[in-house]
């Protein structure tokens, strides 16, 4: 009943040709050409990255303000947790007094 079915391989319908056997080509190389020896430097079409003292600050205040962001919500996520704790210990505490009183009143 929960037997994996495998499926098989389908069997070609129809004729079916041979592939066709390709022949290699002799390849020939394209003539070289000198340059001349005074051709001129093309500079790149990449502009050069430009530190100045502005965005160097810029960068330096966006890191801060991430490490503040992100260490604020730890902090608020720790603080979270230990609540929760302090008021689940407390209620255990509450419940097993009231249990324990019940059973000296009996």
């Amino acid at each position: 009943m929960l037997r994996p079915k495998i499926p098989t391989m389908p069997t070609p319908v129809g004729v079916t040709a041979p592939p066709a056997v390709v022949q290699p080509t002799a390849m020939e190389p394209a003539p070289q050409t000198m340059a001349p020896a005074t051709a001129p430097v093309v500079p790149t079409a990449r502009p050069t990255v430009q530190i100045t003292p502005g965005s160097v600050l810029a960068v330096v205040g966006a890191g801060t303000a991430v490490v503040l962001v992100v260490g604020t919500v730890l902090v608020s996520m720790l603080l979270a947790t230990a609540v929760t704790a302090a008021s689940v210990a407390i209620c255990a505490v509450v419940v097993r007094s009231l249990l324990s009183g019940q059973r000296r009143q009996r």
